[in-house]
Protein backbone atom coordinates (compact mmCIF):
# COMPACT_ATOMS: atom_id res chain seq x y z
CA UNK A 1 0.00 0.00 0.00
CA UNK A 2 1.22 3.58 -1.34
CA UNK A 3 1.77 5.79 2.49
CA UNK A 4 -0.68 9.17 1.61
CA UNK A 5 1.16 10.96 4.26
CA UNK A 6 4.71 10.42 2.06
CA UNK A 7 2.77 11.39 -1.22
CA UNK A 8 1.30 14.56 0.64
CA UNK A 9 4.52 15.83 1.82
CA UNK A 10 5.99 15.49 -1.67
CA UNK A 11 3.86 16.53 -3.59
CA UNK A 12 0.78 18.37 -2.70
CA UNK A 13 0.50 22.24 -3.75
CA UNK A 14 3.48 22.01 -6.33
CA UNK A 15 2.32 23.65 -9.77
CA UNK A 16 3.48 20.78 -12.39
CA UNK A 17 1.64 21.77 -15.43
CA UNK A 18 0.69 25.02 -17.10
CA UNK A 19 -1.14 25.24 -19.91
CA UNK A 20 -2.88 27.89 -22.55
CA UNK A 21 -6.50 27.80 -23.68
CA UNK A 22 -8.57 29.99 -26.12
CA UNK A 23 -12.10 29.20 -25.37
CA UNK A 24 -15.33 29.34 -28.39
CA UNK A 25 -17.88 31.68 -27.62
CA UNK A 26 -20.45 28.97 -30.24
CA UNK A 27 -18.93 25.73 -28.49
CA UNK A 28 -19.66 27.43 -24.88
CA UNK A 29 -22.87 28.23 -25.70
CA UNK A 30 -23.84 24.90 -27.14
CA UNK A 31 -22.83 23.11 -24.35
CA UNK A 32 -25.06 25.62 -21.89
CA UNK A 33 -27.74 25.10 -23.94
CA UNK A 34 -27.60 21.33 -24.18
CA UNK A 35 -27.08 20.90 -20.49
CA UNK A 36 -30.08 23.15 -19.92
CA UNK A 37 -29.15 26.39 -19.55
CA UNK A 38 -31.60 29.27 -20.39
CA UNK A 39 -29.80 32.75 -19.08
CA UNK A 40 -29.15 34.73 -22.23
CA UNK A 41 -25.34 35.42 -20.86
CA UNK A 42 -24.31 31.97 -21.37
CA UNK A 43 -26.55 31.13 -24.18
CA UNK A 44 -26.51 34.05 -26.89
CA UNK A 45 -23.39 34.79 -27.93
CA UNK A 46 -24.52 38.47 -28.80
CA UNK A 47 -25.10 39.42 -24.96
CA UNK A 48 -22.81 42.16 -24.35
CA UNK A 49 -22.57 40.05 -20.57
CA UNK A 50 -21.58 36.80 -22.50
CA UNK A 51 -19.31 34.55 -20.39
CA UNK A 52 -18.08 30.59 -20.42
CA UNK A 53 -20.06 28.62 -18.64
CA UNK A 54 -19.11 25.99 -15.95
CA UNK A 55 -19.39 23.07 -17.88
CA UNK A 56 -16.74 24.49 -20.91
CA UNK A 57 -14.43 24.97 -18.03
CA UNK A 58 -14.58 21.45 -16.32
CA UNK A 59 -13.73 20.09 -19.42
CA UNK A 60 -10.45 21.89 -19.99
CA UNK A 61 -7.32 19.65 -19.06
CA UNK A 62 -4.09 20.06 -18.54
CA UNK A 63 -1.47 18.49 -20.29
CA UNK A 64 -0.71 16.09 -17.75
CA UNK A 65 -2.71 14.43 -14.98
CA UNK A 66 -0.02 14.01 -12.40
CA UNK A 67 3.42 15.03 -11.72
CA UNK A 68 6.42 13.70 -14.16
CA UNK A 69 7.72 11.77 -11.09
CA UNK A 70 4.34 10.67 -9.54
CA UNK A 71 4.93 6.88 -8.45
CA UNK A 72 2.22 4.62 -10.09
CA UNK A 73 -0.42 3.50 -7.61
CA UNK A 74 -1.72 0.29 -9.57
CA UNK A 75 -5.44 -0.50 -9.30
CA UNK A 76 -8.31 0.62 -10.76
CA UNK A 77 -8.36 4.47 -11.98
CA UNK A 78 -12.28 5.85 -12.32
CA UNK A 79 -12.52 9.59 -13.07
CA UNK A 80 -14.29 10.78 -9.33
CA UNK A 81 -15.50 13.29 -10.87
CA UNK A 82 -15.36 17.58 -11.29
CA UNK A 83 -15.88 20.88 -9.66
CA UNK A 84 -15.85 24.72 -10.74
CA UNK A 85 -15.55 27.64 -8.65
CA UNK A 86 -16.28 30.95 -10.68
CA UNK A 87 -14.22 33.85 -9.04
CA UNK A 88 -14.85 35.77 -12.04
CA UNK A 89 -16.38 36.31 -15.51
CA UNK A 90 -14.64 33.96 -17.57
CA UNK A 91 -14.96 36.09 -21.27
CA UNK A 92 -14.46 33.33 -24.38
CA UNK A 93 -11.67 34.31 -27.15
CA UNK A 94 -9.24 35.50 -24.35
CA UNK A 95 -5.83 33.82 -23.41
CA UNK A 96 -6.22 32.12 -20.89
CA UNK A 97 -3.53 30.27 -18.67
CA UNK A 98 -4.08 27.20 -16.49
CA UNK A 99 -1.65 26.18 -13.45
CA UNK A 100 -2.30 22.71 -12.18
CA UNK A 101 -1.37 21.35 -8.73
CA UNK A 102 -2.08 18.22 -6.58
CA UNK A 103 -4.66 19.84 -4.14
CA UNK A 104 -5.66 17.64 -1.87
CA UNK A 105 -4.64 13.73 -1.41
CA UNK A 106 -6.34 10.75 0.59
CA UNK A 107 -7.30 7.51 1.08
CA UNK A 108 -10.87 5.77 2.43
CA UNK A 109 -11.57 2.46 3.42
CA UNK A 110 -14.72 0.41 2.29
CA UNK A 111 -15.82 -3.11 1.43
CA UNK A 112 -13.85 -3.20 -1.70
CA UNK A 113 -10.97 -1.88 0.02
CA UNK A 114 -8.92 1.16 0.29
CA UNK A 115 -9.32 3.81 -2.47
CA UNK A 116 -7.03 6.92 -2.99
CA UNK A 117 -8.47 10.21 -3.80
CA UNK A 118 -5.89 12.83 -5.99
CA UNK A 119 -7.58 16.09 -5.98
CA UNK A 120 -6.18 17.68 -9.18
CA UNK A 121 -6.56 21.98 -9.19
CA UNK A 122 -6.50 24.39 -12.36
CA UNK A 123 -6.40 27.93 -11.04
CA UNK A 124 -7.45 29.68 -14.55
CA UNK A 125 -5.66 33.02 -14.84
CA UNK A 126 -6.16 35.76 -18.01
CA UNK A 127 -3.26 37.62 -19.18
CA UNK A 128 -3.41 40.46 -16.59
CA UNK A 129 -2.82 37.50 -13.72
CA UNK A 130 -6.16 37.64 -12.69
CA UNK A 131 -7.77 34.42 -11.26
CA UNK A 132 -11.12 34.23 -12.92
CA UNK A 133 -12.16 29.85 -11.98
CA UNK A 134 -10.93 27.36 -10.45
CA UNK A 135 -11.22 23.82 -11.38
CA UNK A 136 -10.96 20.04 -9.22
CA UNK A 137 -10.82 16.94 -11.12
CA UNK A 138 -11.13 13.82 -9.05
CA UNK A 139 -9.10 10.72 -9.92
CA UNK A 140 -10.09 7.85 -7.74
CA UNK A 141 -8.11 4.64 -7.48
CA UNK A 142 -9.27 1.48 -6.04
CA UNK A 143 -5.95 -0.42 -4.77
CA UNK A 144 -5.44 -4.20 -5.36
CA UNK A 145 -5.97 -6.08 -2.67
CA UNK A 146 -2.83 -7.57 -1.12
Amino acid sequence: MVDIEELKEKYLDLEFDRTGFVVDAEQSAAVAKASGETRPELTDTSNPEFEVCAPILASLASARRLPVDFPALGGISMDGGKAVQLLAPVRPGIQLTGRTHLHEIYAKSGRSGRMVFLVSRMELFDDDGNHLATTDSRQVIREKPE
